[in-house]
């Protein structure tokens, strides 16, 4: 065990590799078409940024297929059934007939709904996800920003999602909806907290708020991950991540903004078709988002858990799936709490149990207690 003291990562992945080197075949092939060699060509920059907005487009809805055809064949052998089989190999393309249905659904909008409000809700979920996926660290040269305050930047726009059912809801103009919404505004503002203490404190373990330099700091073997680096808070942490981002995620058992049973559809009742899906879609890109984070403060990111394995992008996406599981096992397990009963979860146990293990790991770094 290391009794040295705690010193924040002394070298940033800026100064190993220059963001700027940090490049894609395709966009070197762009520049040089532009004679563009360093990036400074406005058409070369314009056509590299189109070219990943279509990326994120593409990614986002091929993982959004993909989990809902994964959720539905996991939620089949939980219920000892065979989830879709008829569609295509597997049911592999029960996710594209559904969602073709959805994008040909006629859409109809209340008479007393404000117009303005109920067709922008849809748009910010989607947008809050893709912006947070730019940030987020793929491989050692795959990502489209680096904001140093890398953490902050997606505490603030994990915001989007609960606005847009709060204006969804109340554009609405339904009881149920807006009921809906109130419901999601104080959870996700109440588990927001301690999903926050969560980053809090592996910004105090690891002296940074930038995402690459969290995760070089996990290079080596899998007990330098903060999970196992942290003896006993880093696992404490990572548990309370997995149930506040569930709460944040508005799955079971904590999807009381939508109980069928009490408020019919929550926030989306009055929505359908193309509007509908997208907030559909949203919730899934949502989770991989959600299991990408847990997987780069927690489990090292794209490092292999081994040092004598390459690190790559592949070593992530094992590490988000096998978070996702765990979100779909949670949903196919257990029952619906209570709106009481999920507020005083968070406030009663979780809030203070998060303070004490933050207070715990700060004790740990203080005393040079890091493996």
């Amino acid at each position: 065990m290391d009794t040295s003291t705690h010193q924040p990562v002394q070298q940033s992945v800026a100064e190993r590799l220059d963001p700027h080197t940090a490049t894609t075949p395709l966009g070197d092939w762009v520049r040089e078409l532009c004679d563009a060699p360093d990036g400074g060509n406005l058409l070369s920059m314009t056509i590299n940024v189109i070219i990943i907005i279509i990326a994120i487009c593409a990614f986002s809805s091929l993982t959004a297929m993909v989990l809902v055809w994964m959720e539905r064949k996991l939620a089949g052998r939980f219920q000892r059934r065979l989830g879709p089989t008829r569609t295509g190999p597997f049911g592999l393309l029960q996710t594209a007939a559904d969602g073709l249905k959805l994008f040909l659904k006629e859409g109809f909008r209340p008479n007393a709904s404000d117009p303005f409000t109920y067709y922008l809700a849809p748009l910010l979920p989607l947008t809050g996800a893709f912006m947070v996926l730019a940030v987020i660290p793929f491989g050692p040269s795959m990502w489209i920003a680096d904001p140093e305050l890398g953490l902050i930047f997606i505490s603030a726009i994990a915001g989007l999602g609960v606005l847009a059912l709060l204006i969804g809801s109340w554009g609405s103009n339904n009881k149920y909806s807006l009921m809906g919404g109130l419901r999601a505004g104080a959870q996700a503002i109440s588990y927001e907290v301690s999903l926050i203490l969560c980053f809090l404190l592996i910004v105090l373990a690891s002296g940074e708020t930038n995402l690459l330099n969290i995760v070089e700091g996990q290079q080596g073997n899998f007990w330098n991950w903060w999970i196992i680096k942290l003896p006993g808070a880093g696992f404490i942490a990572f548990i309370f991540f997995i149930i506040t981002s569930t709460a944040e995620l508005n799955r079971t058992p904590f999807d009381t903004t939508e109980a069928e049973s009490e408020l019919t559809g929550g926030f989306h009742t009055e929505y359908s078709g193309i509007a509908f899906s997208m907030f559909f879609l949203a919730e899934y890109v949502h989770m991989f988002i959600a299991a990408a984070i847990g997987a780069t403060l927690f489990l090292g990111g794209y490092n292999a858990p081994f040092e004598f394995l390459p690190d790559g992008w592949w070593w992530l996406m094992a590490k988000s799936y096998a978070i996702i599981f765990l979100y779909i096992w949670f949903r196919w397990t257990f029952p619906r709490l209570r709106i009481d009963q999920l507020m005083a979860l968070e406030w009663k146990f979780l809030l203070p149990l998060s303070l004490i293990n933050l207070v715990f790991a700060g004790i740990l770094i203080a005393m040079g207690w890091i493996l």
